[in-house]
């Protein structure tokens, strides 16, 4: 009797195991941006606003074949894991914003899964380097993947949204300097964590 409980024990165990291994999920960066941006500079909240902002992305070699026909597309959008933000909330007061919203209503880079999307203009492409413009991204952050940006399907125009954005007050400063990076991507609050 006894082994057979401790049987039914180790399946028990084993199976949530292997459940907890089906659950994971788990990204290997394809390569890695290079800027002039960091925690310390700050960087552009987004790219479109400082179109002349120029950065590379380095794609491991072994990517390299996979950038054919990309030189066709003039913009890219850019996955990527926000290696710097640390922590979460489920409220975010956005720079320069008078309002607080839920997080997955704003663009914070402190997330539960701090995954990043970038548009970003291709300048052009050295083998495994692409060289872009319009950047929004702190030297160092692993990109997690490219598609290119197809105007067919990737844009709506939605005055529903453009209303949204305006009361978001999102773009009433066009770059993240020191205070504003200890708080929305460090997530110190008055020099604390």
């Amino acid at each position: 009797m006894k082994i057979k409980q401790l049987y039914i024990i180790f399946l028990i165990i084993v199976f949530t195991r292997c459940k907890q291994k089906q659950d994971s999920i788990e990204y290997q960066p394809i390569g890695y941006f290079s800027s002039e941006y960091t925690v310390e500079t700050g960087a552009p909240r987004q790219g479109i606003l400082k179109p002349e902002a120029k950065g590379i992305i380095i794609l491991d070699t072994i990517y390299t074949k996979g950038l054919y026909k990309l030189v066709d597309f003039e913009y890219i959008w850019v996955i990527t894991h926000f290696h710097k933000a640390k922590g979460w909330e489920n409220s975010v007061k956005p720079p320069e914003s008078d309002h607080v919203f839920g997080l997955f209503a704003t663009r914070s880079p402190r997330r539960p899964n701090p995954i990043g999307l970038s548009l970003i203009k291709i300048d052009t492409i050295i083998n495994n380097k692409i060289f872009v413009s319009g950047i929004d991204l702190f030297d160092g952050t692993p990109i997690l993947d490219i598609k290119p940006f197809l105007p067919t399907v990737d844009y709506v125009v939605s005055e529903k949204n453009m209303m949204s954005e305006l009361f978001l007050g999102h773009h009433d400063k066009d770059f993240i300097t020191d205070s504003l990076v200890k708080e929305f991507i460090l997530g110190e609050k008055n020099g604390k964590n």
